[in-house]
């Protein structure tokens, strides 16, 4: 007898996860697909074990700042204690996750399914219905189509490193490339970084990028800029990159961080008349694929907001309220801040710096060196620096901002944005002293 479900979600992820744990709740029927590790990329080789590290990166980071004041000697990150700490919070995800699911009674499929229609799927020779499908699939890292692509490492083996090579070079320059070379650059390796234009970050005001690069310059990062990767040739135990204008770097590992591209290879989509672009599954306002009895959510949909966990439980929920029946509005996104984890880190929420020196009539730019400030200054933080934009009414509109705490400032100010706080209402608080929060009242 064919096995028929009132919700199919196709990828264990975060946001796959949320859907599933939804419709079980609402007392449907539920399986859950997925072709790799449960728990999908964020808590096994992502986000996650990313911050893991940094974590440690970010001790020295403050060591280096308080060198000659109070610290007389900056050590380097230990590699493999790291990783080994690292793996306590990664090895428990995949089993914990598929333990989670079973113990909430929903069905789960380990391997390769396909489309054969719009409400079937194929999975090992067995053909498998449902009402209503969720499609969680996620992303995955790009590979350079050149010369000696099997030499390249992603992300992916980068986080899992047992070593750390004495030299390494990451092509492409956006988040991943500049979080890992900063992670990579603390535990004493050469770091090159090599880029196809001289325009690094580009989603971020150029004039903190350029900030941050020299930040970065500065603690030995090497950058290659205006470079098109060509060929990567093995010599020995290095590598060899070669490149535009007799560009050559011998190198002891080669990481590509070009990007990463919507995972639906294998699902046949067509078959299930769902259509997707190069950026992802199309969806509409509420969600819903070209095929109505299909949602996508998360960092498979083609869509102009930052492919971000967080994002993609926001959708996750969403979209289970709209296919259960309690939601019919379409979907409203509160603001969402972007980081870079580097040192310092570089944040932005909301309207962006182009956005709005486009419309010198609608916003006003608050250009603030922090510095000096008491926050960053008993610290010794070498650069503290914030773009506030605001609206003709002076209401907090959007941010950039450039800082070690950057991560926790955005947020402020994401808050701020979200439920239109002002100056007025932040001065009536009173706030722990001295952090970032207790700034606040200076900066909106």
């Amino acid at each position: 007898m064919m096995k028929n479900y009132d919700m199919i979600v196709i990828g264990g992820g975060p946001a796959g996860l949320a859907a599933a744990y939804k419709a079980k709740s609402a007392g449907k029927s539920v399986a859950v697909f997925e072709n790799d590790l449960w728990g999908g990329t964020c808590p096994n080789r992502g986000c996650d074990p990313k911050k893991v590290l940094l974590s440690a990166v970010e001790a020295r980071d403050r060591t280096q700042q308080l060198q000659g004041k109070g610290f007389s000697e900056v050590p380097y990150v230990n590699w493999s204690e790291l990783e080994q700490f690292k793996e306590t919070f990664t090895d428990p995800v995949s089993e914990g996750s598929k333990k989670g699911l079973d113990s909430a009674k929903i069905d789960t499929y380990h391997g390769e399914a396909k489309f054969i229609s719009e409400h079937e799927l194929i999975f090992d020779g067995e053909t498998i219905q449902a009402a209503k499908f969720v499609l969680a699939t996620g992303q995955h890292p790009s590979i350079l189509k050149i010369s000696g692509a099997n030499n390249l490492l992603t992300s992916n083996e980068f986080l899992s490193l047992k070593k750390m090579p004495k030299s390494i070079t990451f092509i492409g320059a956006g988040y991943i490339a500049f979080e890992l070379a900063n992670i990579a650059n603390a535990t004493g390796a050469e770091v090159h970084v090599v880029h196809h234009n001289d325009h690094p970050l580009k989603a971020f005001d150029g004039d903190f990028v350029n900030d941050m690069v020299e930040q970065m310059k500065q603690r030995g990062i090497q950058f290659h800029f205006n470079v098109d990767t060509e060929k990567v040739t093995r010599k020995g135990s290095d590598y060899q990159i070669t490149g535009s204008d007799d560009f050559s770097l011998t190198t002891g590992l080669v990481i590509c961080a070009t990007g990463r591209i919507p995972s639906v290879e294998g699902l046949d989509l067509d078959a299930a008349d769902v259509k997707v672009t190069k950026h992802g599954v199309q969806v509409n306002q509420f969600l819903q694929t070209t095929n109505p009895d299909i949602y996508a959510v998360g960092d498979v949909v083609d869509k102009k907001q930052p492919k971000l966990t967080p994002v993609a439980g926001f959708e996750a929920n969403y979209a289970m309220g709209h296919l259960l029946g309690n939601v019919s509005d379409p979907i409203s996104y509160p603001a969402i801040p972007t980081l870079v984890y580097g040192s310092p880190k570089l944040a932005k929420v909301g309207v962006s710096i182009p956005e709005a020196e486009a419309a010198p009539d609608k916003y006003t730019i608050s250009d603030q060196d922090l510095t000096g400030w008491f926050t960053y200054h008993r610290i010794n933080e070498p650069t503290a620096k914030a773009k506030i934009i605001f609206d003709k009414n002076h209401q907090i509109v959007g941010a950039t901002v450039l800082t070690e705490q950057a991560d926790e400032l955005i947020n402020l100010f994401t808050l701020a944005i979200d439920k239109k706080i002002d100056h007025e209402q932040v001065g009536q608080l009173i706030l722990g002293y001295p952090t970032v929060a207790s700034d606040l009242e200076y900066l909106i």
